[in-house]
């Protein structure tokens, strides 16, 4: 037995695996952009209807830098509402992906004096970590198969 043969047998559950667990990728990057979307789209939503919360939030609460508390609760708020909606629909994922990066950036930042303390509500961190880790992973690997992304790219090179 050559050592071509015996490395492809070594390999071939892996290979078989593979197979199989290709057709998942489309739809784990839709399930993905869906979760993540649906956890920025909903606070976006709460700050739109509760505004005047929002701006007590922003002006009390939340440390911004640069931006003023008014600024930040709107460019927060958009961003909680526009680039989930590129995210669900699959269209300019990868910016969608990078903005609400951003997004979840500055509310690590901004509420860092919490989010970050010692005790319990350190736990808090964990879900932006995780919200980040889906982003990273879909800004470099894209949106998948079923975006609109994919279909104009498809449409793009043939």
């Amino acid at each position: 037995m050559n050592s071509q043969s015996m490395i492809d047998r070594l390999l071939a559950p892996d290979r078989i695996a593979g197979r199989y667990l290709d057709k998942l990728q489309a739809p784990l990057a839709l399930a993905a952009r869906w979760y993540v979307s649906w956890q920025f789209w909903n606070a976006g939503w709460i700050k739109l209807n509760s505004w005047e919360g929002t701006k007590y939030l922003f002006e009390n609460e939340y440390h911004t830098p640069v931006l003023s508390p008014l600024v930040a609760a709107v460019a927060g708020t958009f961003g909680e509402l526009f680039f989930p909606t590129l995210l669900v629909i699959g269209l300019m994922s990868r910016l969608g992906a990078i903005g609400l990066f951003a997004v979840n950036a500055m509310a690590v930042i901004s509420y860092s004096n919490v989010l970050l303390a010692d005790g319990w509500s350190g736990a808090l961190i964990a879900p932006h970590i995780l919200w980040g880790t889906i982003l990273v992973f879909l800004i470099v690997y894209g949106p998948g198969k079923i975006s609109l992304d994919y279909v104009t790219r498809q449409r793009s090179i043939g």
